[in-house]
């Protein structure tokens, strides 16, 4: 990408997309999103006090679905939850359906909440639709919070 394109993501093929305030490097394949991948942070000087899974929890939970009244995290949004010896955190996460609008953004401000997260390093998100999310795998709050029974 060219100096003033900081709001363009771009997959491996060179080809861009317009994201205002959202500049990122994204994997993936034309417009297909399985294994698209997002990455914000930094790593940590040696002998940082690292995130505890809680800690990571609780950023995750700052993170809604913006058609849901939900945080991802008790939408059961988050597959994978991987944190390494140097407080790198890579994560696998889906969405409620393929064609969720927020596909090319949701994985960004996952990895930027989770990155602002004292002990954590470097974060990766990537985006899976396999398996497909249902409805099971939400946290009761969350069933209690949309009349799910």
């Amino acid at each position: 990408m060219n100096d003033g394109d900081e709001d363009q993501l771009a997959n491996d093929e060179g080809e861009t997309t317009m994201m205002p305030g959202h500049p990122m490097y994204f994997m993936g394949e034309g417009e297909d999103t399985e294994g698209l991948t997002a990455r914000a942070g930094e790593a940590l000087p040696k002998g940082t006090p690292l995130a505890n899974r809680e800690k990571i929890e609780e950023a995750l939970r700052s993170v809604y679905d913006p058609e849901i009244p939900v945080n991802i995290y008790d939408l059961g949004l988050i597959y994978e939850i991987d944190q390494k010896d140097d407080g790198a955190v890579s994560l696998l996460m889906t969405l409620t359906a393929p064609a969720c609008p927020v596909a090319g953004e949701m994985p960004y401000q996952v990895a930027e909440a989770v990155a602002k997260a004292d002990g954590v390093g470097e974060v990766e998100v990537t985006l899976t639709w396999d398996p497909p999310w249902d409805k099971e795998r939400m946290t009761e709050d969350a069933r209690l919070a949309l009349g799910i029974f």
